[in-house]
């Protein structure tokens, strides 16, 4: 039980500390960034009741429709809600690259505590093919995320937009993800190709914020200096 438990939560720990550790500007408050991971981790059971009631009610009819709505419209929605009313309103929440910490830290939150009942479910030996596709696809969900609720807290303008695509995007491409290993055959062929993809968009979107934020600390010396 304990190698389990050790193989569940230590990709999603990794890659956490790896977004952690890319903060350039200002490290967030640890207390907040575990604070979302919890929040992130029980989201898990009343997600899981609902896929249920629409498993056993037989509302899902369609593999397309198990995608995007029994799973990535619930998922990306709920982890959306806690990182915009748990974060993003926060005053830690003080510059774009922290929305990729709190995005990613609610993210790894629900995959680790998905991927521990997973794997007592089925065995140890599904552990690393869950590191590598469903913990780090959340991740990069997160990342993806995280980086247009950073870019909509501190835009001059369209602030609407920014935050309809930090819901949508991932929205998309989970969906997306999921349709893939539910209705491919030989899905291993497409799914490779998509995740390079996942990570190169979520690695430049981890650029971008950086940039941001160097931007939003210049900005913020102007005007301090002009004070």
């Amino acid at each position: 039980m304990l190698g389990i438990l050790s193989a569940g939560i230590a990709p999603g720990l990794a890659l956490l500390c790896y977004f952690y550790l890319k903060d350039r500007f200002g490290v967030e408050p640890i207390s907040m960034v575990i604070r979302t991971f919890l929040f992130g981790s029980l989201l898990v059971f009343p997600i899981m009741f609902i896929q249920y009631v629409l498993d056993t009610e037989n509302i899902i009819h369609s593999s397309l429709a198990d995608a995007f709505l029994s799973t990535s419209l619930l998922e990306e929605f709920f982890k959306w809600f806690i990182v915009y009313y748990t974060a993003f309103l926060h005053f830690h929440f003080d510059e774009p690259y922290d929305g990729i910490v709190y995005g990613a830290s609610v993210s790894l939150g629900f995959a680790t505590t998905e991927n521990i009942l997973y794997l007592v479910a089925n065995g140890l030996e599904f552990a690393l093919g869950r590191a590598l596709l469903p913990v780090s696809s959340h991740a990069l969900f997160g990342v993806i995320m995280g980086y247009y609720l950073g870019k909509g807290k501190f835009s001059s303008s369209s602030n609407f937009k920014w935050l309809v695509l930090s819901f949508l995007i991932p929205f998309l491409l989970h969906g997306i993800y999921d349709y893939i290993l539910i209705s491919q055959t030989n899905w291993v062929y497409i799914m490779l190709p998509f995740m390079i993809f996942l990570w190169w968009l979520g690695l430049r979107k981890v650029k971008k914020a950086h940039t941001l934020s160097a931007q939003y600390a210049e900005m913020q010396k102007a005007f301090h200096s002009c004070e």
